[in-house]
């Protein structure tokens, strides 16, 4: 067994970060669900990532706040433009949506193509990085995410589409850099439908299944050295396969 499984060191930040993530993911993962726009998040997620990556290519510090304000301005910026699509054009929604990601990712490789160090710069975007996040950055999540919530919790589907897609950026932007974007679609998707027929506690149910994704696939990626990220998506993928053949037959009204 490796010993990391018993390094709390390691794994608590992982872990909360994962929880974080969940916090937020759930219910938005629900909504994106319930409009029919799943791919919106590796769209937003993607064009966060490219802001990420140019702030990069411009020389800025990698967890500085020219990374940060850069990944931000182009989510919103991407945000924004799904907005009016879906108001002007709904009906080719997804299909702009799936145009918006590959533009945002083929625009990725363009710029690190002179990178030397692009292909693990485009490996920590995707797969992320969750074992070695660090633990100084989990206080500021946790104040924007409680933000994100409030406003969320608080108004719902008062926010319109516009506030619905800004407070989605504002997630997603934060989450890829903790967790990289395979974990963010993962957390935002499998939970939402696995929990697709559960007329009461929807919420509730998906936040146990996205922290047992968590806590297991950390677990599983300690004791067997396989790659944290895609443990977590398999492990997480597994329990919502349970969890949907286990729950209700019916199925519940959009929540």
């Amino acid at each position: 067994m490796n010993s990391a499984i018993v390094d709390l060191s390691i794994l608590w930040p992982a872990f909360a970060a994962g929880l974080l993530v969940t916090a937020t993911h759930v219910p938005l993962g629900i909504q994106v669900l319930n409009r029919g726009i799943v791919f919106i998040d590796l769209a937003i997620a993607q064009i966060a990532g490219l802001g990420v990556i140019c702030a990069d290519w411009l020389g800025f510090e990698p967890q500085g706040w020219a990374v940060q304000v850069s990944a931000l301005a182009a989510a919103l910026a991407g945000a924004l433009l799904l907005t009016w699509t879906e108001k002007h054009w709904p009906e080719v929604q997804e299909a702009v949506i799936g145009v918006t990601f590959i533009l945002a990712a083929s625009g990725a490789l363009i710029v690190l193509a002179s990178n030397p160090r692009g292909a693990e710069h485009l490996k920590d975007l995707l797969v992320g990085q969750i074992l070695w996040v660090n633990p100084g950055r989990l206080g500021l999540v946790a104040l924007v995410y409680a933000a994100i919530l409030l406003a969320w919790f608080t108004l719902g589907e008062r926010v319109g589409r516009v506030g619905f897609y800004l407070l989605f950026a504002c997630a997603v932007t934060a989450s890829v850099q903790l967790v990289g974007l395979y974990l963010v679609f993962t957390s935002l998707i499998v939970p939402a439908l696995a929990t697709r027929r559960f007329p009461r506690r929807r919420v509730a149910t998906g936040y146990a299944l996205g922290g047992a994704g968590y806590a297991l696939g950390l677990i599983a990626s300690t004791v067997t050295d396989l790659p944290s990220g895609p443990a977590i998506v398999w492990v997480m993928t597994a329990l919502a396969v349970v969890v949907f053949v286990c729950g209700p037959r019916s199925a519940a009204r959009p929540a």
